[in-house]
């Protein structure tokens, strides 16, 4: 063979391997600049979006500026969470469910999961629907009747929902209930008939806490007005002096209780406790009265005593 033909032969032989290595229409590898960046568009379908809790406001029912808790001694405080909800399915989403419900826990010695406790954990398993529903928004009002012995401090409420799809979307709310001191005693004193010159009989007075702190108690005898040095006033003339009203926190004779003095004087060794559950808790004083002939007291008698919840 003619050496002249060798290097066409070799150049027709290096087209053909390429030609069998690279597939047909694979281009070689020179990147255009038509391949550096490449957009696409992406898309998805949200068919259900879970329910959300934007907003829980706790107040006194009555009066929603009240954004703090007074509870009402001896008796009943409504307290209300009013939840603000969204959903992106509509707000229909929710109130076709209709299933929104809220807890009310003291953070200092309950949990959101505890039991309920009238002094420390409620619960409201059918909120209200507030009737203002409009496009993806809705408020519910959870309302909570609290007993006067509920614990002061902080109390957290948190608010659940549920959508058509049976998802869920929870939030929180804070507030605090204030400390009360208030007592409740039995209605009235009355020493019955007693001669001038004698004692009457023990008579009881009972105590119960109307709050929801422990207290002490002070008592403050007078006649007529505060400061006048009288147990009493007569209806026939005369008067019983301050001192000859005694009282004692056990059921102690005459000599072993303490005189009254028509100033503040604290019942000794008497601290009621805070109530904690549905069993009021009563403590007794005893007192008692001498009819001191030295004014020349006549008829029906009467005065006052005050008595007054301490903090401790």
């Amino acid at each position: 063979m003619n050496s002249k033909f060798v290097p066409v032969l070799i150049v027709l032989t290096l087209i053909l391997v390429l030609a069998v290595i690279l597939p047909l229409g694979m281009a070689p590898n020179n990147v255009s600049s038509n391949y550096k960046n490449v957009t696409v568009r992406t898309q998805v379908n949200i068919t259900n979006s879970r329910p959300e809790v934007l907003n829980v406001t706790v107040s006194e029912a009555v009066n929603v500026s009240n954004r703090n808790i007074t509870i009402n001694a001896g008796g009943l405080k409504d307290v209300t969470c009013n939840a603000t909800l969204r959903d992106w399915n509509g707000y229909t989403d929710i109130t076709l469910v209709n299933v929104v419900n809220a807890t009310l826990w003291n953070t200092y010695s309950s949990t959101l999961n505890s039991s309920d406790d009238n002094a420390t954990h409620y619960t409201n398993m059918n909120c209200t629907n507030a009737g203002n529903g409009a496009g993806f928004y809705v408020n519910y009002i959870c309302n909570f009747t609290v007993v006067y012995y509920a614990n002061n401090g902080s109390w957290m409420c948190n608010v659940i929902v549920m959508d058509t799809q049976n998802t869920t979307g929870f939030g929180n709310g804070s507030t605090i209930f204030y400390p009360v001191y208030a007592l409740n005693i039995t209605d009235g004193i009355d020493y019955g008939g007693v001669p001038a010159q004698d004692f009457s009989g023990n008579v009881t007075a009972n105590l119960s806490n109307f709050g929801n702190m422990p207290i002490n108690v002070t008592v403050e005898a007078y006649g007529a007005k505060r400061g006048d040095g009288l147990a009493m006033n007569c209806s026939l003339g005369g008067n019983i002096t301050v001192v000859n009203e005694r009282f004692s926190t056990t059921a102690a004779d005459w000599s072993s209780k303490t005189p009254m003095t028509g100033g503040l004087q604290l019942l000794p060794n008497l601290t009621l406790s805070k109530q904690i559950n549905s069993t009021v808790i009563v403590n007794s004083t005893y007192w008692q009265l001498y009819i001191d002939s030295a004014n020349n007291p006549g008829g029906n008698c009467t005065g006052y005593i005050i008595f007054t919840a301490a903090a401790p």
